[in-house]
């Protein structure tokens, strides 16, 4: 009978565990979660092995795998679990089956448990006794409903994951690769309006910060996804928000304050929720990404751009204060998923992602759409 406890106990762990991953649209905070347990420990060695034998792009590629080979892996699991734990159960409580042979070892019940799990229905071994063709049952229900559960996630994930890169794939030309808060501002001064132009664009990315907050508290997977390029992911683009939002809230007068004010407070809560659902506690960062010579550069350009910008001493104390609030958490994130973490402003200049292919240069590109070198910000 131990041994049925044991089968019992390995079933609901695995119903439980399926349900608050896949079902359960909320974070869930207990300490021990057995999804949470292999996603970490498998990430962990897949990071660790890549980042060892590769660079570069091949790394990235690889790294990249991750996201879809653990989700096929995890729901093997799953499965490979609700067999043996019914197994277990029919085996440790001795319940009779009729089998060719007349074998009633182990094998021959987890063969049983394997075949009705997937509804096959062949018949050659078979459940003799009333509670195992109660169990038999209840084990075909399970095996059915896991699987249609399974078909209905799977398309409710990439639906989410195709979103995320949707808005990801928009800041590519209109804040560069990677995207940055200096090239955002900057590209934003271009438009006739650009107070307006900058406050729908902070309303915009207000609601993408919430979606992608909602999204991947509720299938923390997609955060193993990776973007199609190197110089692109989700944290890249919530830092980038995060670095323009407190960029105008602490620097530019105008309209757009109160506006940045809610993009940063809802960009914050989501990195910050991201960091409590991986277990990553904020880490200062190694080097100063806004260092106060390229503070007044930045501020310099931003105003040549016709930018209205604010004056006083307190700008940079108020900007740095801002920046402790999402920082240390984008740097955790960043050291634990191998992330890149764009600058406040690029030295150089780099092509955007489009403007490339291996067709063509990215002059051609530029001037079919009416750019030229002194429009370009990168």
């Amino acid at each position: 009978m131990a041994v049925a406890a044991i089968g019992v106990v390995l079933v609901m762990v695995i119903l439980w565990d399926a349900f608050e991953t896949i079902v359960l649209p909320r974070r869930v905070t207990r300490k021990f979660r057995l999804t949470r347990l292999y996603y970490r420990n498998a990430w962990r060695f897949w990071s660790a092995v890549v980042s060892a034998l590769l660079r570069g792009k091949r790394q990235e590629t690889f790294l990249s795998f991750f996201g879809p080979l653990s989700l096929l892996l995890l729901l093997i699991i799953w499965a490979t679990g609700l067999i043996v734990g019914f197994a277990l159960v029919n085996w440790g409580g001795g319940m009779p089956i009729r089998s060719p042979e007349g074998t009633t070892g182990f094998f021959i019940y987890l063969y049983l448990s394997g075949t009705t799990f997937f509804t096959l229905g062949l018949g050659d071994v078979a459940p003799v006794g009333t509670v195992g063709r109660i169990l038999t049952a209840v084990e075909a229900g399970l095996g059915f409903g896991f699987l249609a559960l399974i078909i209905g996630y799977l398309p409710a994930l990439n639906q989410s994951f195709s979103r995320r890169e949707v808005n990801i794939s928009l800041l590519d030309a209109r804040a560069g690769s990677p995207p940055t808060a200096a090239e955002l501002l900057m590209r934003r001064c271009r438009d006739a309006d650009a107070s307006e132009a900058l406050l729908q664009y902070l309303i915009a990315w207000e609601r993408w910060a919430a979606e992608l907050r909602e999204s991947h508290l509720s299938y923390p997977v997609l955060a193993y996804f990776r973007s199609q390029h190197d110089n692109q992911s989700w944290l890249a683009a919530l830092t980038a928000i995060l670095d323009t939002s407190s960029f105008v809230i602490a620097a530019i007068e105008g309209p757009c304050a109160r506006q940045a004010q809610l993009t940063f407070a809802i960009t914050r809560h989501a990195i910050v929720d991201l960091a409590l659902v991986f277990k990553r506690a904020p880490l200062k960062p190694r080097h100063e990404r806004l260092p106060a010579e390229a503070f007044a550069r930045l501020r310099e350009t931003l105003a040549e751009e016709g930018l209205p910008m604010k004056e006083g001493e307190d700008i940079e104390k108020e900007l740095a204060e801002l920046r402790m609030l999402y920082e240390p958490y984008v740097n955790a994130l960043s050291r634990y998923f191998r992330l890149f973490v764009p600058p406040w402003h690029l030295e150089t200049k780099r092509r955007d992602n489009w403007m490339t292919s291996a067709w063509e240069r990215g002059e051609k590109a530029a001037k079919a759409v009416g750019l030229d070198e002194e429009d370009e910000h990168f």
